[in-house]
C-alpha cells in the first residue's frame, strides 16, 4: 500500500513542474558551471596553470551538487510540512 502512495506523491510532484524545472536547471549548471570555471580560471585567475583550474572546476561543480542536495532536502521539508497540519496538543497527548 505504501508503494502505491509513494508513487501517486511522484506523479503529483512531476505534475507540478517545479521539480522538473529545478531538474533542468541544475542539470545545465552542473554542465556549464565547471565547463566555464576551469577556463576562465584557466585564463584570468591561474595564468595558465591547468592543475589549478582543474580544481576549480572539480570545486564549482561540488558545489552546485551540494546546493541541488540542500534544495531537494528543503523541499521535501516543505512537502511534508504541507501534507501535515499541526494539531493542537491536548492533556491527553502529554
Amino acid at each position: 500500500m505504501s508503494e502505491k502512495v509513494a508513487v501517486s506523491k511522484v506523479v503529483a510532484q512531476a505534475e507540478s513542474g517545479s521539480v522538473l524545472a529545478k531538474l533542468v536547471v541544475f542539470a545545465l549548471s552542473l554542465g556549464i558551471a565547471p565547463i566555464s570555471s576551469y577556463f576562465l580560471s584557466r585564463d584570468y585567475l591561474w595564468n595558465g596553470n591547468t592543475i589549478y583550474a582543474a580544481i576549480t572546476a572539480i570545486v564549482s561543480a561540488n558545489l552546485v551538487l551540494v546546493a541541488y542536495i540542500i534544495e531537494s532536502v528543503r523541499e521535501e521539508s516543505r512537502l511534508n510540512a504541507r501534507e501535515t497540519p499541526q494539531k493542537a496538543e491536548t492533556k491527553k497527548d502529554r
